[in-house]
């Protein structure tokens, strides 16, 4: 399975990631503010249609390998976040909130998993993004996401965050083709 993310229209990338289970286990990580910390951010999440979602970013914090951070990113050294809502939640399979907003210019995330074995497949899917900048950028932070979250379900260490972030932002410029 490839790790880097497609896209799948002009205005959505999609990740799939094969993960340890149980589904639960993943579901636990995505939707519980303490596990969700270790690895995206943290905030608290009403798992209900319309349930209000709250999320703080701190990227230095989620990898213990300490690192400068980029100086475009200077601004949110000590944390970024921002509401959201929930606008499906089918515990444990599938999630979809806005991201960077309330209102309908926000985007939107949508966590779907399902067992395969004893793995769990998250199909990962980011709409309506603003543009190629904003795919950039958006990809090279799940791809990083998502890798420290799955080294922390297989029980690793987790990659250096600002480095392999800038590395995939990198890449994807190379893969995503310019309009």
């Amino acid at each position: 399975m490839d790790k880097y993310g497609v896209v799948s229209a002009a205005d959505t990338v999609r990740f799939e990631r094969l993960l340890p289970g149980p589904i639960e286990r993943v579901w636990a990580f995505i939707t519980e503010s303490d596990k969700r910390a270790k690895w995206l951010a943290a905030g608290p999440m009403e798992l209900r249609m319309g349930g209000g979602v709250e999320l703080t970013f701190r990227n230095s914090t989620v990898s213990p390998i300490p690192e400068s951070i980029p100086d475009k990113y200077k601004q949110h050294e000590d944390g970024v976040g921002f509401a959201a809502v929930i606008t499906r939640c089918e515990p444990p399979r599938l999630l979809s909130h806005t991201w960077g907003g309330t209102d309908g210019a926000a985007s939107e995330v949508t966590y779907e998993l399902a067992p395969d074995g004893d793995k769990v497949l998250l199909v990962l899917t980011h709409r309506r993004l603003s543009g190629r900048a904003v795919m950039l950028s958006i990809s090279g932070g799940w791809h990083t996401h998502l890798d420290i979250l799955a080294t922390l379900l297989n029980d690793e260490a987790p990659p250096p965050f600002w480095s392999t972030f800038g590395r995939l932002e990198s890449e994807y410029e190379r893969r995503f083709p310019r309009a």
